[in-house]
This record gives C-alpha cells, structure tokens and sequence, in this order.
C-alpha cells in the first residue's frame, strides 16, 4: 500500500479527498433534488394531458365512422325506394309512408308524389311527369336525424 502512494507522488499525482458537505452545499443538493420531482411532475402532467387529447381525437373518430355509416344506410335505403318507384309501371301514389326496421333502429319513410308543373318554352304545360320526394327519418343517440331524396318520373298515362 505504502508502495502505490509513493508512485503516485513521484508522478505528481494525490488521490482525490473526499469533500464535506457544507451547509450551503447541502441546500444546494436539495434544491436540485426538487427541481427534479417539480420537472418529473410537470412531465406527468403533460403526457396526461396529451393522453386525454389522443382518447378524445379517438372517440370523435368513432363517433364520425358511426354516423358516416348510418347515413350511407340511409342513402341505401332511399335509392333502393327509388328505384322501385321507377322500375314500376304505374304513377306513384300521391302519399306512402313505410316503416323499415334497419340495424340503426326504426326508419320512417315517406314517399310523396305529385305532378311537376313543367311547362315548354311557349308555356305548354308537359304531362306525364311526377316529382317525387322520399324522406327518411330516424333517431341518433337520441336526436331526430332525415335524408331527403328528390327526383322525376315519367309515366305516360
């Protein structure tokens, strides 16, 4: 042991002393060691914070895809009336309601009909064509929702 001290002091080189902590220093570690639970807290808080934004971002997704799809049930349900309107042979009925059980609840659906009142250019009325409207009503999370379809008819009577 005396050996290692005595090469180290022939290369000018003294083992390193341990330091008193000292009133000032002491204060001073403390304050550091609050600093650090005031920045891992702040830490926490922000990461909370933007987990709550990314689970609020998710649920409106959610709730976009839900309604986008029940009003493509609805666009479906519409066309499909009216292309039984047109694919039949007879004038449609002036007033129709229908009742269709979808996987979004009860849909209300009411078909009115009545003649267009087109006329030519030299004020001849034209006969034989219907304006039809078809309307969808039904209820999402509680809030009456519709779809609106318009469209014309020719029958020749």
């Amino acid at each position: 042991m005396q050996q290692g001290r005595d090469s180290l002091k022939s290369l000018n080189v003294e083992p390193l002393k341990r330091a008193r902590p000292t009133r000032f220093n002491a204060l001073a570690l403390q304050r550091f060691k609050a600093f650090a639970l005031y920045e891992v807290l702040i830490g926490v808080a922000i990461f909370a914070i933007g987990v709550i934004a990314l689970g609020r971002a998710v649920q409106n997704c959610l709730n976009a895809s839900t309604i986008s799809a029940e009003e493509s049930a609805m666009r479906q349900i519409l066309s499909d009336r009216m292309a039984e309107i047109q694919a039949t042979r007879v004038v449609p009925d002036a007033e129709k309601e229908f009742k269709i059980k979808s996987s979004y609840g009860m849909v209300k659906l009411i078909q009115k009909s009545a003649p267009a009142p087109l006329t030519e250019p030299d004020n001849t009325l034209i006969s034989g064509i219907n304006f039809v409207t078809l309307t969808a009503y039904w209820q999402h999370a509680g809030v009456p929702q519709s779809k609106q379809i318009q469209f014309y008819v020719y029958r020749s009577g």
